[in-house]
């Protein structure tokens, strides 16, 4: 039997990027949520795995501790933690997250 940590390992390590928010990109359930994919819309990532963690309250709390960092949404790139909505608009601004999106996937 899986944990909830087992799932959320599996799930960001299949998926190039991968974003734990609110909602669902088309329909995002907070403003932060709501910010995290737009700023993917506007690097160019068209496709990638997202994970509504108002559905499950075990994902909803397991995406905290796997990743130790205590809000949502939540940014994974090529398996690795990458931040928060704060980070993402900072990296974004920077040019810095681009660079990072832009990489083939692992």
């Amino acid at each position: 039997m899986s944990t909830i940590r087992d799932t959320i390992a599996d799930q960001v390590k299949k998926n190039h990027v991968v974003l734990y928010m609110k909602g669902t990109p088309q329909f995002p359930q907070c403003g932060f949520s709501a910010t995290a994919a737009e700023i993917l819309k506007r690097c160019g990532v068209a496709e990638y795995a997202s994970f509504n963690v108002l559905q499950d309250p075990d994902l909803r709390q397991g995406i905290k501790e796997f990743s130790s960092w205590p809000t949502v949404p939540q940014l994974y790139v090529d398996g690795e933690f990458v931040g928060g909505c704060d980070i993402m608009r900072e990296m974004f601004q920077s040019g810095e997250l681009q660079q990072l999106l832009a990489k083939s996937p692992a």
